[in-house]
């Protein structure tokens, strides 16, 4: 998710705040359980996995909010 951003700006970022952090390391645990469901290590059911699929996506575009507010009060 901040493939392309500088370690160090993620690493405040993230530890800014619990409401960030928390955000964050629940996006990386959903993205984990999601990839054991794609090579049949957790068997989910579609329903299941559309409602992890939903949260995650939902996370990330939290995560990407705050980070260009976050950003934005930097400069």
């Amino acid at each position: 998710m901040f493939e392309n951003q500088q370690r160090d700006d993620v690493e405040k970022f993230i530890h800014g705040d619990a409401e960030t952090r928390r955000l964050y390391f629940r996006h990386k645990e959903l993205d984990s359980k999601l990839e054991d469901a794609g090579r049949g290590c957790l068997a989910l059911g579609d329903e299941d996995l559309g409602k992890m699929k939903r949260e995650k996506l939902q996370a990330k575009e939290r995560l990407e909010r705050m980070w260009d507010q976050w950003q934005r009060q930097r400069h």
